[in-house]
């Protein structure tokens, strides 16, 4: 993917939602926190690998914190954070148009 030059205004946003699978996570994410084995199932056939790379980079930007719950094994939860949550209007856009490029189209390649 091309950086976006220095003067657009949306190069800060685009380079936080860069990454496959970021936006799918943040999407699924939206309405309630999800254990790793959750958002793995929801997402389909992302890799166990790609998905904690992604989740790593998420929590490092400040998109999504992780929980460490007691048990045995522990289990780990993921949810947005407030900088995540600010995110949820503009992916509900994304959906809105999707589903109309979708109606009129049917599958975009």
């Amino acid at each position: 993917m091309l950086e976006p030059s220095s003067n657009c205004e949306l190069g800060p946003c685009i380079k936080l939602l860069s990454g496959a699978w970021t936006l799918e996570i943040i999407f699924f994410l939206k309405d309630n926190p999800l254990y790793f084995g959750e958002l793995k199932r929801t997402l389909g056939s992302v890799s166990a690998k790609v998905l904690t790379a992604r989740l790593r980079e998420l929590e490092q930007r400040g998109v999504v914190e992780r929980s460490v719950l007691s048990g045995k094994p522990p289990n780990v939860e993921y949810n947005l954070s407030e900088m995540g949550r600010e995110l949820i209007p503009v992916l509900d856009l994304f959906s809105e148009v999707s589903q109309r490029l979708k109606d009129k189209y049917g599958s975009i390649q």
